[in-house]
């Protein structure tokens, strides 16, 4: 929890019985301002591993300014202190998973060669009680080229269980259950997700269809196998969920007796329930509110009870109880920031170069006026299978709807919104497509005189910082603002800095000339060309990002300043690849932003 006496946060709890109460009491267990003054340090709260059953020890994960390197450190909440002499993990990106009360499973760095080139362990560890982490037991070791190794628990009702996931790329990977001390390999593809165990169910959810005996079971499905007769050698799955080529499971958690299933179809959320009976799957639908995003993002495994939360592009995040009767209430709802009476959302498609349907959404005045010249926000992602759904922002409300903006989200290739096809269909040497798909939905913004070359600006961080770097290089005419935000922008050296190694998967490898070839064709920095009239780029990063190296913007500004070009830069100095650790960090950056834009687009 953060607000203005809290910038850096409280960590706090309280019971589901006290949360659903009007104004629930909370039990503060740390208060991370005060930690950094007492320290001296400006820690970022990072989450915690807590011990089940019980939840008595916690190992809380602590970083400097923001980046993905945590300090791990053992807290118990009933003192509401660190443990004296507890398990204490140094300053690396790693992990850990409670084994029990005394064991942890332990992956960071334990010295040269034990992390990958992607900067992730390659090593997983078994650590006791009262022992030097330098006497921890190998698990398992993965190869320095692996994205990284982590061993870690699933805990149910029926069992634990241990398990080791060897990432050999970011879509390929081994998973071991270790069974009488040994690991063993499930026999799964490679670019599968292993999701878990519900009822002893193994979970499996396939990017690539998959032929196993006489049966194929197709791209996309979630699927489900008995643990014990898999470990007798059955090899006879379950199909749960099977999407068809709009629609696509976007994650699934479970209670006790549920399985709980996130669909999207043409980019609207639904819910499902699944039970097991009898060896059979029962599906029923979840009676949500319609039309908008929908997130399961609490669940109860010793009870059916769970909570998700709905939110529309107008619409304020309302958080919803589903008790174990299945009744369905209302239980938090946030506050209407900004007045969307006179607004209106809708959904738009357009062909894309290669004919391919884009669907998008636009949020506008209901009363604007078709001339083009409306000043016209458009964002966009378009990688790693991550979906652009319908959000509720304050934010993008306040500064940019409410005084008469345009919001445009795009749903284009190398995203998940239509399941794993949509994503493979603009990896690596198809990478093109997604930026084709970003033009043609600005190109049609522009058709339907939504806006114009001269109000129409793009937006877009990390690997959509790559998109925008993309676009205005390749089309300059189109665009007169830019916020270009942590951004991938030198292709040919991306591979060498911090985690850039772990993204080969999606981009290519640059050192190969066969990828070269078709990375050199986007890669913003070497496409950039002296005389070509450039928007006036803004351009942000922060110093501690140490997922996305900083060097990318800095360089990029270097060399267009060099050309001639105007740009803007800001660097936060923490707050990682987030790029701001504390509210008032992510209002500047937010009103740095919005600033730029209407100044560039009114």
């Amino acid at each position: 929890w953060k607000d203005v006496k809290n910038e850096r946060g409280l960590w706090r709890r309280t019971t589901l019985q006290e949360y659903l109460k009007p104004a629930p009491q909370w039990e503060i267990l740390l208060d991370i301002d005060q930690l950094c003054r007492d320290e001296g340090e400006q820690w970022v709260f990072k989450g915690a591993e807590g011990l089940y059953p019980d939840y008595t020890l916690f190992m809380v994960h602590l970083s400097r300014g923001g980046g993905d390197a945590v300090v791990m450190r053992e807290f118990d909440t009933g003192s509401r202190q660190f443990v004296k002499d507890g398990f204490h993990v140094p300053e690396a990106k790693g992990s850990v998973s409670w084994k029990d009360r005394d064991t942890l499973y332990v992956q960071t760095h334990f010295g040269p060669g034990s992390m990958t080139d992607s900067g992730y362990p390659r090593i997983a560890k078994l650590w006791k009680r009262g022992t030097p982490l330098s006497s921890a037991a190998t698990i398992f070791e993965g190869e320095s080229k692996d994205m990284a190794v982590g061993c870690g628990v699933i805990n149910t009702p029926e069992r634990q269980y241990d398990v080791i996931h060897r990432g050999i790329t970011f879509y390929t990977s081994h998973t071991y259950a270790i069974e009488a001390g040994r690991p063993i390999k499930l026999e799964i593809p490679d670019d599968a997700d292993f999701g878990g165990f519900f009822k002893n169910q193994m979970l499996v959810r396939l990017r690539t269809s998959w032929t196993i005996g006489p049966k194929t079971y197709p791209q996309g499905a979630l699927i489900s196998i008995d643990y014990d007769k898999y470990l007798q050698g059955s090899r006879t799955f379950d199909t749960i969920a099977e999407p068809n080529d709009r629609s696509n499971i976007v994650s699934f958690s479970n209670t006790r007796n549920r399985l709980v299933v996130q669909v999207l179809d043409n980019v609207k959320s639904s819910l499902y329930e699944y039970r097991l009976a009898e060896g059979r799957w029962q599906r029923q639908k979840v009676d949500a509110p319609p039309l908008g995003t929908l997130s399961v993002v609490s669940t109860d495994e010793e009870s059916d009870q769970y909570v998700f939360t709905y939110e529309g592009f107008l619409t304020p995040t309302g958080l919803y109880h589903v008790s174990n009767e299945q009744t369905i209430r209302a239980i938090k709802q946030l506050p209407h920031f900004f007045d969307a009476n006179g607004l209106a959302a809708e959904q738009f498609e357009v062909a894309s170069k290669d004919g391919t349907r884009i669907p998008y959404f636009v949020v506008r005045p209901r009363q604007m006026k078709a001339d083009g010249a409306n000043p016209t926000l458009l964002y966009g992602y378009g990688g790693f299978e991550i979906e652009m759904l319908p959000s509720y922002s304050p934010a993008t409300g306040l500064a940019w709807l409410a005084r008469g903006g345009v919001y445009v989200l795009a749903n284009i290739r190398g995203g998940g919104e239509f399941g794993p096809r949509w994503h493979q269909a603009a990896l690596k040497e198809n990478r093109q497509r997604a930026y084709d798909d970003f033009l043609a939905v600005a190109e049609d913004l522009i058709q339907r005189k939504i806006t114009s070359p001269r109000h129409l600006g793009i937006m877009g961080g990390s690997n959509g910082g790559l998109l925008v770097g993309a676009a205005f290089t390749q089309r300059p005419d189109l665009f007169n603002a830019v916020v270009c935000m942590v951004p991938l922008l030198d292709m040919k050296r991306y591979n060498k800095l911090l985690a850039g190694a772990s993204w080969m998967a999606e981009y290519g490898n640059p050192d190969l000339p066969e990828d070269w070839a078709y990375l050199s064709r986007y890669s913003p920095y070497q496409n950039l060309h002296s005389g070509t009239k450039y928007p006036q780029v803004f351009f942000y990063t922060s110093t501690t990002d140490d997922r996305v190296h900083p060097g990318h913007a800095r360089k990029m500004v270097a060399k267009m300043e060099d050309m001639g070009d105007k740009v803007y830069y800001y660097e936060n100095t923490e707050g990682g690849h987030a790029a701001a650790s504390t509210n008032r960090q992510l209002a500047l950056r937010t009103a740095l932003s919005y600033s730029y834009l209407w100044m560039q687009l009114k």
